[in-house]
């Protein structure tokens, strides 16, 4: 599942957050990032998933 959430966090960000953490408030701000700048949201998605936060 963890391969999965690295492509998912490189092509979709927010969905790669929302598998991570839910509907937290890590979403709402790679959400925003990820609207803002593509660049950042990708970072911050991989940061989720590479440090495994829940």
């Amino acid at each position: 599942m963890t391969i999965v959430k690295i492509i998912l966090a490189l092509l979709l960000p927010p969905v790669a957050a929302f598998l991570q953490v839910g509907l937290s408030l890590h979403f709402w701000i790679n959400l925003l990032l990820t609207l803002l700048f593509f660049l950042p949201g990708v970072i911050h998605a991989l940061w989720l998933v590479a440090t495994d936060q829940k």
